[in-house]
Order: structure tokens, then C-alpha cells, then sequence
């Protein structure tokens, strides 16, 4: 299974993104999203570490986020369309990161999904830059 996140790019301060996460491969198209328990967003900062952002179940579409992002991201799933989204709004400079989408085949404690521990699939990053 390949995931792919999409949609970074340059903002102003105060501005909105929206970041994609689309899945492919062999097995996850017999299921389509549905394959994974759980879809979460990270960040990252070069030389520091990873940092939660928001996971939803996919089934569900029960949520969780980082304290300090409640309230200026939101985490959706579309069913039809097979993919994970993060709306970014009221962007900050120092949410400027390489935000990276990932998948869980099972579901986990809050620690476990913070932590990143409960992911076993990573896409490859998109970058956000947030300028001031």
C-alpha cells in the first residue's frame, strides 16, 4: 500500500491549506479505504521530532487532534473518493513542516496514535511553508 499526501505550497500568515492523503496498491484497492482502521496526519521540522496533528477512524469518522491544533485544522474522510483530507486554517509560521499522512490496520490507544506507534503505512511527505 502507497500513501501519497498532496496539496502543501506556500501561504501568508492567516491563510488556509487543504493537504490530501489518497491510497493505492494492490490490496488496498480491493478495499478502498476501508482497508485501514485508522488515518492520521503528522509534522515534522528538520531536527525535530515527529508531531501529531489528527487521526479519524474511517469507518467511523471519529477524530482526535493535538491540543494545540484544536480548533484551526479539521480532519475529514470522503468514503467515495478514497481519501483523507486536513483543512488548515488560520495558519501560523511555525506550522511551517513536512506534514505527513499515514494509515493504521488497527485501532489504538490516544498514546499509541500520537506517538505514531498504532501507523504501519507512511506516505511520503508534502511540504507546508507558512510565511510571516
Amino acid at each position: 500500500v502507497q500513501l501519497q499526501a498532496s496539496g502543501g505550497g506556500l501561504v501568508q500568515a492567516g491563510g488556509s491549506l487543504r493537504l490530501s492523503c489518497a491510497a493505492s496498491g494492490r490490496t488496498f484497492s480491493a478495499y478502498g479505504m476501508e482497508y485501514f482502521r485508522l488515518m492520521g496526519w503528522f509534522r515534522q521540522v528538520p531536527g525535530k521530532e515527529r508531531e501529531f496533528v489528527a487521526a479519524i477512524t474511517f469507518s467511523g469518522g471519529t477524530t482526535q487532534y493535538a491540543d494545540s491544533l484544536l480548533g484551526r485544522f479539521t480532519i475529514s474522510r470522503d468514503r467515495a473518493k478514497n481519501t483523507v483530507s486536513l483543512q488548515m486554517n488560520s495558519l501560523k509560521p511555525e506550522d511551517t513542516a513536512v506534514y505527513y499522512c499515514a494509515a493504521a490496520d488497527a485501532l489504538g490507544t490516544r498514546d499509541l496514535i500520537v506517538t505514531g506507534k498504532i501507523f504501519n503505512h507512511w506516505g511520503q511527505g508534502t511540504q507546508v511553508t507558512v510565511s510571516s
